[in-house]
């Protein structure tokens, strides 16, 4: 009997999308450890920014 071949293009894309899942994983992880450690929530936009601004000008009694 001959052989079946054995198509090698399953594995191929089960291993990058592993490898993708993966690396997407570790840059999660590192942008979490690195917001962590400077403190800061994230973008602020520009009605925030002067939100706070206001909120830190105006003088309190």
């Amino acid at each position: 009997m001959a052989e079946k071949s054995k198509s090698v293009l399953l594995p191929v894309v089960a291993a990058a999308v592993f490898a993708g899942l993966g690396r997407m994983v570790l840059q999660k992880v590192m942008g979490d450890r690195k917001a962590r450690e400077s403190n800061v929530a994230g973008p602020l936009d520009e009605k925030t920014r002067a939100g706070i601004s206001e909120l830190v000008r105006t003088p309190r009694e």
